[in-house]
């Protein structure tokens, strides 16, 4: 009996993954190229860019080895940076939800208030957030301004951040406003990069180098299509809670533990943006805000004591204003119509944060401390053994 040639096609992409991922971790290969058997459907890109006008920046800066000097390195830090309308500093719909407080967001008191953010969104380190604020708002008012008194193109920027001392010589504030510019000004639409980039250069999650990923869900409400994305600075969780598709990998993978010379002992945190075109109240977005735990928590986390689990949904669909009558008008996705969306919210979520793993390459920072990236090879033989690998 002759084999079929898309069997032979089959074997052929086996045998390429097998090799492909051996010793060095690839940052192009994704979760699903390995197998990983996600649900749902994904966009073009499979990240937060299919949403329509969303764009994405990074600024990485690695620098230096060996010995922690505080303000001179090494250095393994950046800062990512989302623009849900694009370059621009207009408004959106958006509301946060804080799992776990113990991290910073800004500009939550407003959102929570008023249920609109404005411009670009940054992701960094803990000690840069405020630099990073800083500057997405001088380049917005630099940018927009329109030279009135009260102009609000300066806004309250939303700047959020995770803990990358283990790695980086995070006391040295490395970070300036030019680099949080010259994210924004190469923030672009469609395939981005995860892993060791951007806000998550310095990053680890279940004890394994961690860092910046990304997902996306094509969905339908009746007959209308919509698209949610999800981005992710990952950094938490310890090894024997890491959980893929339901499988005990951090259980199964005791080796490769960090090498952990000289640093504080601290909880990492991850910090959820979910963007999405399909039409929601503040108050549903913060009902999505809210699933987003439910994706973290798929893949094992608890949700630790230290941990800073703060998360941000948004629409890119803005309410029209009527200048003849001074109202908003406000089209939206009614309540029964909402279990669409908490699914694509929940599903990208997850795979998101499984991709910054995936990405991730091994990162020896300050005083030589060490995190190893997910082997990609044991994976896909621990997704057999447990029979749930797509392959």
């Amino acid at each position: 009996m002759k084999r079929r040639p898309d069997y032979l096609i089959f074997v052929i992409a086996l045998f390429l993954i097998a090799n492909l991922t051996k010793g060095q971790n690839n940052e192009n290969i994704r979760a699903r190229d390995l197998g990983v058997p996600f649900e749902g459907l994904p966009g073009k890109y499979n990240a937060i860019t299919d949403v329509p006008g969303v764009e994405v920046g990074y600024k990485t800066i690695i620098k230096g080895a060996g010995k922690l000097e505080y303000g001179k390195g090494p250095v393994r830090t950046g800062v990512t940076v989302i623009l849900p309308k694009g370059k621009s500093s207009g408004a959106y719909p958006a509301a946060c939800f804080s799992l776990n407080g113990d991290g910073e967001m800004t500009g939550i008191p407003s959102i929570e208030d008023y249920g609109i953010a404005y411009g670009p969104i940054g992701i960094t380190n803990t000690n840069s957030v405020g630099t990073v604020r800083d500057a997405i708002g001088e380049w917005c008012f630099k940018r927009f301004s329109t030279g009135e008194l009260y102009d609000f193109s300066f806004g309250l920027p939303v700047a959020a951040e995770t803990w990358d001392g283990r790695l980086n010589d995070i006391n040295g504030f490395h970070i300036g406003k030019d680099d949080v510019w010259q994210a924004l000004e190469s923030a672009a639409g469609g395939k981005i990069g995860e892993g060791n980039i951007g806000g998550g250069t310095g990053m680890v999650m279940y004890e394994f180098k961690g860092g910046s990923g990304t997902a996306s869900r094509i969905f339908k409400i009746d007959s209308v299509t919509y698209t949610l994305g999800v981005f992710v600075q990952a950094n938490f969780g310890m090894r024997n809670e890491l959980t893929i598709s339901g499988v005990p990998v951090g259980k199964e993978i005791q080796d490769l533990k960090p090498i952990i010379n000289q640093n504080p002992a601290k909880d990492g945190s991850i910090i959820v943006i979910v963007a999405t075109d399909a039409p929601l109240l503040p108050g549903q977005l913060k009902l999505v805000a809210k699933r987003i735990a439910l994706g973290v928590a798929r893949t094992g986390s608890y949700s630790h004591d230290g941990s800073g689990d703060i998360f941000l949904a948004l629409s890119t669909s803005t309410p029209l204003y009527d200048s003849k009558k001074g109202l908003e008008n406000w089209s939206v996705i009614p309540k029964v119509k909402l279990n669409p969306v908490f699914e694509a919210t929940v599903e990208a979520t997850e795979e998101a944060i499984i991709n910054a793993m995936v990405a991730a390459r091994d990162m020896e920072g300050i005083n030589g401390n060490k995190y190893y990236s997910l082997p990609h090879d044991r994976l896909i033989d621990i997704l057999k053994k447990y029979n749930r690998s797509k392959f």
